[in-house]
């Protein structure tokens, strides 16, 4: 597994902050196709977070599949049971199937920037290299939630292992 944080300079509400980008990056033995059907799923997004967060929808569900150019709202819940951040905002703004490119822009009360790209690259017919980069920027929290985030996404990427291996 591969995890890296650098210094970025991002603009939030008209001005130039400083926040995170943290990637976190490993081989998953699963097909591309397989892997990026998945990845578009809630169900896949609730398995791989389950253990650190859970994700409650606002409205009345979430829908199976998410949608380029749509939005999801949930209640996130610490440890499943905690409450984080008040309503978190999800805004699928590219899904791009032909390079498996999905990108979301994400904001919370704690997390007011978390900029969320996945990204897949085929290695062979059974291998995918897999890719989580979240700029975060939370004004004075933000090295905090950076830390959170790095074992948040390491926890992602072992539980997409799991579902590697269930094929």
């Amino acid at each position: 597994m591969i995890v890296k944080t650098e210094k970025v300079h991002i603009n939030y509400k008209g001005r130039e902050v400083s926040a995170k980008k943290l990637t976190v990056a490993s081989h998953l033995p699963i097909n591309i196709e397989v892997a990026w059907t998945k990845v578009q799923t809630i169900d896949l997004l609730q398995f791989v977070a389950k253990g650190m967060i859970g994700f409650v929808p606002t409205k009345e569900k979430f829908p199976a599949v998410f949608q380029e150019n749509s939005t999801v709202t949930a209640q996130m819940k610490f440890y499943g049971f905690l409450p984080l951040g008040g309503t978190h905002t999800l805004f699928f703004e590219k899904i791009d199937h032909e390079n498996k490119i999905l990108y979301t822009k994400e904001y919370d009360e704690v997390a007011k920037v978390w900029n969320h790209k996945i990204s897949m690259k085929k290695i062979d017919e059974n291998t995918t290299y897999y890719e989580d980069e979240i700029v975060i920027y939370g004004g004075i929290l933000t090295s905090l939630i950076v830390f959170w985030a790095t074992l948040f996404y390491k926890h992602r990427q072992k539980r997409w292992q799991l579902v590697a291996k269930e094929k």
